[in-house]
C-alpha cells in the first residue's frame, strides 16, 4: 500500500535535487531549511503511514515566490510537495522520492473580504479559525469545518469538509476561483468572484480536490456565509446505531435545514465522555445544531426531537448558550484523541467513507458487526447528514498481526461503501493511503483519464508525486 516502492518508475533519472536546493538556498537563506528536526515535521506523522521527509523546506511569503521555487525545481526535476498545516490523513504531505516541500506557514495574510458580495480572497496558510476570527465582526462566517485547525490551502487540495457539510456544502462548494503554480512555474488564475460562470473548463473544481498534484494553490477565493441570528445545538442518545441513523436520514428527507448532525456510536461515547470529562448516557448519540431566527432553531428542534422519539430516542438535551455549544463541538473535534486513550500504546488509524444516506444505517452497522468479528478496537463517528463516517482503529504500529487485521478491515470498510454505491473516502482524500481503491471506484478508463490529466499538467511528474495515480 506504500508508495515509495514504485520509485524508480516515478522519480525521473535527471532529477537533481541537490542543484535545485543549493539554488533555492543561495535565493531564500533561512526561509530554505535542512534542519532534519524540520524536515521531520513536514512529513506524514498523523496515522500510521510512515513519515518521508522532503530534503528541504521552504517557507515562501507570495504567489511570486512560490512560482520562483517551482521553476528552479522544474528545472532540476525536484520533487515538489505543498503543506499546509499538516493535519491530512492519508500521507499527501509525505516526501517518498525526496525533495522540495514547499511550506504555506507564512502565507497568511486575508488579501480582501467583500462582505456586500459574500466572498474573501485569502492566502493558503490562513487557517480557518484565523479566517473566522477575522471575519466575525463582519457578520460574517466561513463554515467548512473539518475539525482540525486546517489551512484554507489544504482543505481547498483534499477537498475537505467536516461537521457543517449537510447544509454549507463542502470546499467544492466554498471555492469560487484559486491562484494555482503550474508544474512549469507559470500562475494560472481559474475561476473569479462571480457566483456563477459557464466560460470554458471548470478548472477551479480539477484543482479542488487534486491534492498538489497538479500544482501549488498560492491563493483561494471562497464563499462565505452571514451569522445566524441564532444558534441552537444539543445531544440525543438512541437506543441502537440503527435508531440514530435512521433520525439522521429522516431528518434529511423530511428537509429539516439542520446545520451539523453527528453521530457517536457507545464506544466513542464512553471515550468521549472520559477524554472530555462529559456525562452523557453510554449509547449510540447523535450531537445536532441548527441555525436561523429564534423561533426556526426553536421549531427545527422540536421537530427533531419528535423524529427521535417516534424512533425510541432522546430526551433531546438542547441549548442556545454558546458555551455549552462550544464544550460540545470541542469534545467531538477531539474525537481522534479521545478515541486513541481507550488502549495505551496503540495508534488511531482515522479512515472515512461515505454511501448514499439510505444506506447509511445497514453500512454502518455491517461495519460494527465487521470490527467485532476482528476483534479490533475501532469507535465510530460521523457527518451522517451526509451519509459520511469515520472508523478509528486502535492499532500498536509494532503488531504486524494487528497492522494486517486493521489493513484487510479497511479494505472490507471501502469495498461495503462501493457495494452500497459510496466511496472510498468522503473527505480524507486519496494520498498513498488509498490508491489501491481508486480503480474500483471509478474504473478503469476514469483513472487513465486522471493519469492523462496528470501527465498534461506535469509532464515530468515534479508534483507531489506518488500521490492519487502513477502516471
Amino acid at each position: 500500500m506504500h508508495a515509495a516502492a514504485t520509485s524508480a518508475a516515478v522519480r525521473a533519472p535527471e532529477s537533481d535535487v541537490e542543484t535545485a536546493i543549493a539554488r533555492l538556498s543561495e535565493r531564500f537563506g533561512p526561509r530554505l531549511s535542512t534542519g532534519a528536526a524540520i524536515r521531520e515535521q513536514h512529513a506524514s506523522v498523523v496515522t500510521w503511514i510512515a513519515a518521508e521527509p522532503p530534503d528541504a523546506v521552504a517557507f515562501p511569503r507570495d504567489t511570486e515566490e512560490v512560482a520562483e521555487i517551482v521553476r528552479i525545481c522544474a528545472e532540476h526535476r525536484a520533487p515538489i510537495i505543498p503543506f499546509g498545516a499538516g493535519s491530512s490523513l492519508e500521507g499527501h504531505v509525505n516526501a517518498p522520492f525526496g525533495g522540495v516541500s514547499i511550506s504555506t506557514a507564512q502565507m497568511t495574510e486575508i488579501v480582501a473580504v467583500h462582505a456586500e458580495d459574500l466572498d474573501a480572497v485569502v492566502q493558503p496558510g490562513v487557517t480557518r479559525k484565523a479566517l473566522n476570527a477575522h471575519l466575525r465582526d463582519a457578520g460574517l462566517f466561513f463554515p467548512i469545518d473539518p475539525g482540525a485547525d486546517a489551512s484554507i490551502g489544504g482543505m481547498a487540495a483534499t477537498r475537505a469538509s467536516g461537521t457543517n457539510a449537510v447544509r454549507y456544502g463542502t470546499m467544492k462548494d466554498a471555492v469560487l476561483g484559486l491562484t494555482v503554480v503550474t508544474a512549469s512555474g507559470e500562475v494560472m488564475r481559474t475561476g473569479g468572484r462571480a457566483k456563477k460562470s459557464s466560460a470554458g473548463y471548470d478548472l477551479t473544481r480539477l484543482f479542488v480536490g487534486s491534492e498538489g498534484t497538479l500544482g501549488v494553490i498560492a491563493e483561494v477565493t471562497l464563499r462565505l456565509h452571514g451569522s445566524p441570528e441564532a444558534v441552537a445545538g444539543g445531544v440525543c442518545p438512541f437506543p441502537n446505531v440503527r435508531a440514530a441513523c435512521d433520525a439522521a436520514i429522516l431528518t434529511i428527507q423530511t428537509g429539516l435545514p439542520i446545520a451539523r448532525i453527528e453521530l457517536l456510536d457507545a464506544a466513542m461515547v464512553a471515550a468521549t465522555n472520559a477524554y472530555s470529562r462529559l456525562a452523557l448516557p453510554v449509547a449510540p448519540t447523535l450531537f445536532v445544531e441548527f441555525h436561523g431566527t429564534d423561533a426556526s432553531v426553536h421549531e427545527q428542534s422540536e421537530r427533531f426531537g419528535e423524529i427521535a422519539a417516534d424512533l425510541g430516542g432522546g430526551p433531546l438535551d438542547w441549548t442556545t448558550k454558546a458555551e455549552d455549544r462550544t464544550r460540545l463541538w470541542t469534545a467531538r473535534h477531539d474525537a481522534t484523541w479521545a478515541a486513541a486513550a481507550l488502549r495505551s500504546g496503540a495508534k488511531p488509524v482515522p479512515t472515512d467513507v461515505c454511501v448514499p444516506i439510505s444506506r447509511l444505517a445497514d453500512c454502518v452497522e455491517e461495519t460494527i458487526e465487521d470490527i467485532a468479528r476482528s476483534g479490533l478496537v475501532a469507535p465510530i463517528v460521523g457527518h451522517v447528514g451526509d451519509g459520511n463516517f469515520h472508523v478509528l482503529p486502535l492499532v500498536k504500529p509494532e503488531d504486524a498481526g494487528e497492522r494486517a487485521a486493521c489493513a484487510a478491515f479497511i479494505s472490507r470498510l471501502v469495498e461495503r461503501a462501493l457495494r452500497m454505491g459510496g466511496t472510498s473516502t468522503g473527505e480524507h482524500g486519496i494520498g498513498q493511503g488509498k490508491m489501491a481503491y481508486l480503480e474500483a471506484e471509478h474504473g478503469a478508463a476514469a483513472v487513465e483519464a486522471m493519469r492523462a490529466l496528470k501527465r498534461a499538467l506535469d509532464p515530468f511528474n515534479i508534483m507531489n508525486p506518488g500521490k492519487i495515480v502513477i502516471p
